[in-house]
């Protein structure tokens, strides 16, 4: 019986025809699913696919721009640099390419292959972007490059990526004004911040595409470059301010605490006439190339995480950071440490100006009309105000003084005297027709606010005032103070004060020329030619306390400051001068504060007159700026020695008619008694110290200017505005050298020190 055939039943046909339906219901909806993310999110999945693809899709970085000095010189630049990059996938294709590759990476770029190999063979499927050496300059791959592109090169796998790395030739030079930049091109401190805008450009890309047949093609978008600024510094004039500050340094480093020369040093120098920025430097000093630099740091002071100052718990002393310890600051601590050492002293710091701010008083007290300039007051050395004494820096009195002596000898009661007759009113509106307490808007960042450092016409009181007339109880910045300055010696035109003067786009062509900015007048040419006429004496004057600013071959006129700082009575001060070129036809205003001098006795402003001297001595003769003096021989010496050219003009004045100084206006003081007896030139003299000996109390005494040596009793306290310390107004804590007198020859005397100042050079000479 044969078997009947297979046949298949109803059933099975249903259930094949059913599976049949499933299969291709799937087929239709894959097929729709992948048309719908085509259509839909197809441009999203490309982009993802090809951004893993850096080799085909990278960014092309801009070129910062750069900063250049007044003549040109670069200050700032980006060079371009090139990163070795290693596609894995591309080497593992030819394995007898992939040795011959290792080791021309070691012997060319000095790279460790072991590393590289292992990378390489736990991504050789994967990988097609590693970065295996950084920023090397074109001349490092050259011959790499050559022999990669030989006929029978054996290299593969290795390509190399375009990046721009920020240099600046001059290592350190004005390091405080141009700042830097970061790894990421982020402007940091100084210029570089302040303008990073401007200096940044805007990146281009290169990056990959499937066309319509699937292919990848590629597209280029150039990167666009970033503008360059030509500032107003002058980069010779800049280097002169800091070497003598540097100079400075090195005299009195480690003399009587371990450290730096001062705490601070700081030199601004402007054109008084645009508020143009000439140089501005302070120290110490940090390598722009290289900012982290712990080395920098030793020998300033040592803060702690929260930025205060390191104290010894057992001694009691403030710390120093030296290279045993600077290793032991905590990461926050080296942050706190590091960020005192990039910012700009000159105008992030706030101090009490001290005397250098009696012209503007007197300015504000002769444009309201509140005194002639023709009063006299006498000094006994002391003066009563709201209730408390007030001392002036010679205790013994000066008698009686015309308001001109009072500025050539920085009496301090004559100024008292002087702030009475113009009334609270009236020195508030002038301290603010000043700027003083407001932001001068220099372009530069970190400028600091001091509005709450200065007085109001509602919380100043008639003892607050005395102290403010001669600059001590409020707080101001350099470029705050030598901006004022200078328009009182410019005619009285407040000018802003500014680095930049042009921007220049990256083929060179001018976009932007930074004129000077005219803010405000602040006083009258008239009261402008008095105040020069007052301040030329405090360098000509008998009793003047600023002779020793006064540079070889030329006349300047300027004021001397010293300020106690807080806590009272902790013998620490901040000396200054302020001083400006030519005497009778100002250029320029020079402005020097030392921080605290690492001597034993700080109150003498001849530590920050004879810097002045020295920078003018170089600055001037560079900037074509005539010598009206006639030299001695030292000083003919002096210039040779510094290889100066003697700029004196042919037929060269005698010296009464070079001099050119606007007469003094004529006080009204009496004929009879106009002086008191300088009572301490009568005492005698201690042959060991040079210093006269009071005999009614045994104490020494400066035998030139009758100041005190050593600390007075506190006298009395008086809050400073905007602070909660309390301020003690006592100004005879005097140091006398006896080497000033013996200097009198030569012009470096005990008569240029005032409000604390006297002597020379403390411990280096005197001690």
């Amino acid at each position: 019986m044969s078997k009947q055939p297979k046949t298949f039943t109803n059933a099975m046909r249903a259930k094949l025809a059913i599976l049949y339906i499933l299969v291709l219901l799937v087929f239709v909806f894959l097929t729709y699913r992948l048309y719908a993310i085509t259509r839909d999110n197809g441009e999203r999945y490309k982009k993802q696919v090809l951004s893993q693809q850096k080799y085909d899709s990278m960014t092309i970085p801009y070129k910062r721009g750069s900063i250049l000095d007044s003549n040109g010189s670069v200050l700032a630049a980006s060079e371009k640099v090139y990163n070795v990059i290693l596609d894995s996938v591309d080497l593992n294709r030819d394995e007898a390419k992939i040795e011959p590759t290792f080791n021309a990476l070691r012997s060319e770029f000095g790279i460790n292959v072991t590393d590289v190999r292992g990378f390489f063979e736990s991504n050789k499927e994967t990988s097609r972007y590693r970065v295996i050496a950084r920023k090397l300059p074109y001349e490092k791959i050259q011959h790499f490059i050559e022999l990669q592109n030989a006929e029978d090169s054996l290299i593969a796998g290795v390509w190399f990526e375009e990046e721009y790395q920020r240099t600046y030739p001059g290592g350190s030079l004005a390091c405080d004004v141009v700042g830097f930049a970061s790894t990421d091109n982020v402007g940091t401190y100084g210029l570089e911040e302040y303008y990073n805008d401007v200096l940044s450009g805007t990146q281009g890309r290169q990056y990959g595409y499937m066309n319509e047949e699937g292919a990848l093609e590629r597209t280029t978008i150039s990167a666009e470059d970033g503008y360059s600024i030509v500032t107003t510094i002058d980069a010779n004039i800049q280097s002169m301010v800091e070497r003598h500050l540097r100079k400075f340094d090195e005299e009195y480093h480690d003399n009587a605490r371990p450290g730096n020369g001062a705490n601070n040093l700081g030199c601004v120098i402007m054109n008084i006439h645009t508020g143009e920025i000439l140089a501005m430097a302070s120290y110490p000093v940090f390598d722009l190339n290289n900012t982290r630099d712990t080395n920098a740091l030793i020998g300033m002071p040592m803060l702690d995480e929260k930025g205060k100052r390191v104290v010894d718990p057992e001694t009691g002393t403030k710390l120093t950071i030296t290279e045993e310890n600077v290793g032991s600051l905590t990461d926050e601590a080296m942050y706190q440490n590091l960020n005192a050492l990039w910012k700009n002293f000159c105008i992030s710091d706030a101090y009490e100006p001290g005397s250098v701010s009696k012209p503007l008083t007197v300015a504000g007290a002769l444009e309201s009309g509140s005194i002639t300039g023709n009063e006299s007051y006498n000094c006994q050395g002391v003066l009563e105000v709201g209730g408390h004494e007030i001392h002036c820096h010679n205790t013994y009195g000066d008698g009686i003084l015309t308001v001109t002596e009072g500025i050539e000898r920085s009496c301090n009661v004559v100024l008292m005297n002087v702030a009475a007759a113009e009334g609270v009113g009236n020195y508030v509106k002038f301290q603010h027709n000043f700027n003083l307490g407001l932001k001068t808007n220099i372009d530069l960042a970190g400028e600091s606010r001091t509005d709450t450092l200065v007085y109001s016409k509602d919380n100043m009181r008639s003892s607050e005032l005395a102290t403010c007339s001669f600059g001590q109880g409020y707080n101001c910045t350099m470029i705050q103070m030598i901006s004022a300055f200078s328009s009182l010696i410019n005619g009285g035109y407040y000018y802003e004060p500014h680095v930049v003067k042009k921007i220049l786009n990256s083929s060179g062509a001018t976009v932007q020329n930074i004129e000077p900015r005219l803010l405000r007048q602040t006083i009258s040419k008239e009261t402008s030619d008095r105040i020069v006429s007052m301040c030329n004496t405090v360098v000509t004057g008998e009793h003047g306390t600023g002779k020793t600013a006064r540079p070889a071959g030329y006349m300047i006129g300027g004021k001397t400051g010293t300020a106690q700082t807080l806590p009272r009575g902790n013998n620490e001060y901040v000396v200054s001068f302020m001083g400006y070129a030519p005497a009778n036809d100002p250029e320029i205003a020079i402005y020097v504060v030392v921080d605290r001098p690492n001597v034993h006795h700080q109150d003498d402003a001849k530590y920050a007159t004879r810097i002045v001297r020295s920078i003018l001595t170089e600055v001037l003769p560079y900037m074509g700026i005539f010598m009206t003096e006639e030299l001695s021989e030292k000083e003919k010496a002096e210039l040779e020695e510094l290889q100066l050219e003697i700029t004196a003009p042919e037929g060269l004045l005698t010296e009464e008619e070079e001099v050119g100084l606007e007469d003094v206006a004529e006080a009204d003081v009496p004929e009879e008694g106009e002086k008191s007896e300088e009572i301490w030139k009568t005492f005698a003299v201690d042959p060991r110290t040079g210093y006269a000996v009071d005999p009614n109390t045994g104490d020494y005494v400066d035998p030139v200017t009758g100041a005190a040596i050593g600390e007075k009793p506190l006298d009395e306290t008086i809050t400073v505005a905007g602070l909660e310390d309390l301020v003690e107004i006592s100004y005879d804590d005097i140091l006398a050298d006896l080497n000033d007198t013996k200097e009198e020859e030569t012009g470096d005397s005990g008569e240029d020190t005032e409000d604390g100042d006297s002597g020379d050079d403390g411990a280096k000479e005197g001690e």
